[in-house]
């Protein structure tokens, strides 16, 4: 029986809460066999990370294509692509397979703070693998990188998802998770709000407020999930919809892993809060 198949290219993190591992623990909860490429190799836990090192950009074109040629996947995220050279070896190969749709979380920064791609790597970012993407998905620090200037309200927020739409991808969800202005809902409840820019129309995509301190790899899941979802044959707007409804899951069954607070639970459906059987 055929597989449903995606690929991950991101850094590992060896604690489990974000990059390849938060990637492969989503597929694998989504049903979608997960296959990777490796960026970078991480030492951190929840409260920091002590070491990092990108591989070569060789390394990591050699692990795509292999991939690529042999197993074939539905669907293809990048998170962390670390270095200039990275980012042009990972565009340059996904750039011979235009059928397959790519999700991009321009991962800039740890939740802890260390930032994770070098100076030099937004103009490759942007002219490189932007224009080769189906769904790009930055957080608000990582949109007002992507379009150099500060986003105060709804209406910035608006027209920068515009400016990245322009630089190539056809779909931009800007995360609303960073935003102040959060919206309630219908019951007084409290959401956050994506919004979603598809070139003619901006959609908002809302779920629950999630109390509790920021959970780390949660911008990981969310790709993805997204990734998941279109690996699976939704539209871009329903997996992006299905993707946001699998992470509001996700967050309150959290565990505890780090003094600084619990991961996602990622198969949150398939076994209790407690972890156990």
């Amino acid at each position: 029986m055929p597989f449903l198949k995606a690929l991950t290219i991101a850094g590992s993190d060896s604690s489990g809460g974000a990059g390849i591992q938060a990637d492969l623990k989503t597929f694998a909860a989504l049903g979608i066999y997960g296959t990777s490429a490796i960026t970078a190799v991480t030492a951190q836990n929840s409260l920091r990370i002590d070491a990092l090192t990108c591989l070569s950009a060789s390394l990591v074109v050699s692990q795509i294509r292999s991939v690529l040629t042999d197993i074939g996947v539905g669907a293809v995220k990048t998170g962390m692509l670390g270095s200039p050279d990275i980012i042009r070896g990972v565009a340059s190969s996904l750039s011979r397979y235009p059928g397959i749709p790519l999700v991009v979380d321009p991962v800039m920064a740890a939740t802890s703070g260390s930032v994770l791609l070098e100076e030099g790597s937004l103009k490759e970012l942007r002219g490189q693998l932007l224009p080769l993407a189906r769904i790009v998905t930055p957080n608000l620090p990582e949109a007002e990188a992507l379009v150099g200037s500060r986003l105060r309200d709804e209406s910035d927020c608006i027209r920068a998802a515009r400016e990245i739409h322009a630089m190539g991808p056809g779909w931009v969800v800007l995360k609303g998770g960073h935003r102040r202005d959060i919206e309630s809902g219908p019951e007084g409840d409290r959401q956050v709000v994506d919004l979603v820019y598809d070139g003619s129309r901006v959609h908002r995509v809302s779920g629950p407020y999630l109390q509790g301190g920021p959970k780390r790899g949660t911008g990981c899941t969310l790709s993805a999930a997204i990734a998941a979802f279109l690996a699976k044959g939704r539209s871009e707007l329903e997996a992006i919809g299905a993707a946001r409804e699998y992470l509001s899951g996700a967050w309150p069954s959290s565990g505890e892993a780090g003094q600084a607070g619990g991961p996602l639970h990622h198969f949150h459906e398939f076994w209790p809060e407690s972890g156990g059987g």
